[in-house]
Order: structure tokens, then C-alpha cells, then sequence
């Protein structure tokens, strides 16, 4: 076989090797999806709006359907917040869901010290997040206990960040 039609052949060959590997698409990868409060706003009343954001790692976009998360602040039981978004969040991004919250008395008067104080309070997430990823089944996904915290928001009284 001449250089010349062996060079053809191998150059056929890798042409439809990277045709091959163009063909089977882009990943369609699940994973857990996250939650955290973004804010908590404290209401004239005692109870609270909690914008959570929730954060779709997957690589497709996924239909938030439920979410059931007990809420601990600084060590005081607060309440399991339920809601049910309807929100659907593209592959790899975020968004934000309100929820209106009636907290227990011992988690209103551990957030109102800590704006009072200026200081930053510790919150715990746990529970379920009920999603459907893009053209599958729906999902319930149990993530890890997430501990953060927030801190008075400047300028904005009642406002945690």
C-alpha cells in the first residue's frame, strides 16, 4: 500500500472517530440538589418570609415539585417548612423560592437577640427535596445536613442575609 492511500485511510478512519464521538451527545448527568436560606425576613406579626435558594447541580434541568426541610436556628427547633414550587431550574444553575414561615417561640427570640446584637446566626437544613430531572421520573432526594449562617443585612431592619 503506497503512503499516499494508507495517509487516506487513516484520515478516514479519525474523521469518523470524531464523528462517533460527536453522536452520542451531551452528558445527562442527576445529582442532589442543594438548599439555603438566601434571606430571612422577620414580618411585624413574628412570623417569617424565607427566600430559599435552591441549587440544581444536574446537568439537565429539573422541576423542584416539593420541599420539606426542618429548620433549626442557633440551636432552637424552628419548624419544617413546606412548599411546593412548581420551579423548574436549568442544569447547573439556581434560583429562589419564598416561603412563608410561622417559626417556634424559642427560634423567633434566638433570631430576634441576634438582630438586636448585630451578630450572625447558625441555621441547620434537614430534609427532602422532591424534583423531576428533565424527561425522567420524579425523585426524592434526602441531602446532607447543611449548616450555614446569616447575618443582619445593613440598612435593613428584620433582615437576615
Amino acid at each position: 500500500m503506497s503512503p499516499r492511500r494508507l495517509y487516506t485511510w487513516i484520515s478516514l478512519a479519525l474523521a469518523a472517530a470524531v464523528l462517533a464521538a460527536c453522536a452520542s451527545g451531551p452528558v445527562r448527568r442527576v445529582s442532589e440538589p442543594a438548599a439555603r436560606i438566601q434571606q430571612l425576613t422577620v414580618q411585624a406579626d413574628g412570623s417569617w418570609d424565607v427566600e430559599l435558594r435552591l441549587q440544581n447541580f444536574s446537568s439537565i434541568p429539573m422541576r423542584f415539585d416539593s420541599i420539606e426541610l426542618q429548620l433549626t436556628v442557633d440551636g432552637q427547633d424552628a419548624g419544617t417548612m413546606r412548599a411546593s414550587p412548581d420551579l423548574v431550574i436549568g442544569g447547573e444553575s439556581a434560583d429562589v423560592t419564598g416561603i412563608a414561615f410561622a417559626p417556634s417561640g424559642a427560634a423567633k427570640l434566638a433570631v430576634a437577640d441576634a438582630l438586636a446584637s448585630r451578630r450572625t446566626v447558625g441555621y441547620t437544613l434537614e430534609g427532602s427535596i422532591t424534583a423531576t430531572p428533565d424527561q425522567g421520573r420524579q425523585r426524592r432526594f434526602e441531602p446532607d445536613l447543611r449548616r450555614s449562617a446569616l447575618s443582619p443585612a445593613p440598612g435593613l431592619p428584620g433582615v437576615l442575609r
